[in-house]
């Protein structure tokens, strides 16, 4: 499954785009240089989430929607289409 493809199951999960993950990890204080455990326990405790799809939105919230070009059109079982997740939802998505 593709990076951006863990990030839609999220939302089609939970109702929110990783967009709003992001914002709601910044009212508690998660962004940049917030280690993983936190995060974790906080998208499993509130969010029902678990590892995998955590640490999807880990690197987001963390990391920003950049993603190493070495996973781009790789044609592996992760590779995804760009070097940049789209955050704003299934439905605004552009087609790939």
């Amino acid at each position: 499954m593709s990076f951006q493809a863990y990030l839609d199951n999220i939302e089609t999960k939970t109702g929110l785009t990783p967009r709003q993950f992001i914002d709601l990890a910044a009212e508690h204080g998660f962004g940049p240089g917030t280690k993983a455990t936190p995060i974790l326990e906080w998208l499993k405790d509130e969010h029902g989430l678990g590892r995998g799809h955590g640490m999807a939105l880990v690197h987001v919230i963390t990391k920003g929607a950049a993603i190493d070009a070495k996973h781009v059109g790789s044609g592996g079982a992760h590779a995804d289409a760009s070097d940049t997740l789209w955050l704003d939802g299934i439905a605004t998505k552009p087609t790939e």
